[in-house]
């Protein structure tokens, strides 16, 4: 159960952080809060599940990064766990996750990367591929990006 002001800090915390000093005191003014009152309370939701996560979303192109592909692996059941683990480990992965696959697609991991050209992008692709040791893989390169923003729900 939530109340009225675990409300208003997700109202607050689905926005952008404020660019100052100490954004989370920034964050508890507006809500009437301690700084300290309000970092307990979203510790207490995420720990509830109310809050799954809390975490910086690369907006890649005006952080430099102007190439960026979704890598489909093809990988074994039994490794699955294995190679996610690895592949989520690469500091350029910003996505990893595990999806059902269907009878014409049989790529069941998928990351997502970011680099300065294609053809980083591809060397990265590489190299994560040696290391875990599988080559089915297909790099879908985006073309265009049309949405990009943080699920509202108050």
């Amino acid at each position: 159960m939530i109340d009225d002001v675990d409300k208003k800090i997700i109202k607050l915390i689905q926005e952008d952080l404020p660019m100052v000093l100490k954004p989370f005191s920034a964050l508890a003014k507006r809500a009437g809060l301690g700084e300290k009152e309000l970092i307990n309370r979203i510790r207490d939701m995420k720990k509830r599940g109310i809050v799954r996560r809390f975490g910086a979303t690369l907006r890649h192109q005006e952080a430099g990064f102007s190439s960026n592909a979704m890598v489909a692996w093809c990988v074994p059941d039994e490794r699955v766990e294995e190679v996610g683990r690895i592949l989520a480990g690469f500091r350029e992965v910003t996505h990893c996750y595990l999806r059902k696959t269907s009878q014409d697609w049989k790529y069941n991991i998928y990351t997502m990367i970011h680099g300065e050209t294609q053809e980083e992008c591809i060397e990265l692709t590489k190299r994560m591929a040696e290391k875990v040791g599988i080559d089915n893989y297909q790099v879908l390169f985006s073309k265009k990006e049309f949405k990009k923003t943080t699920m509202r729900y108050f």
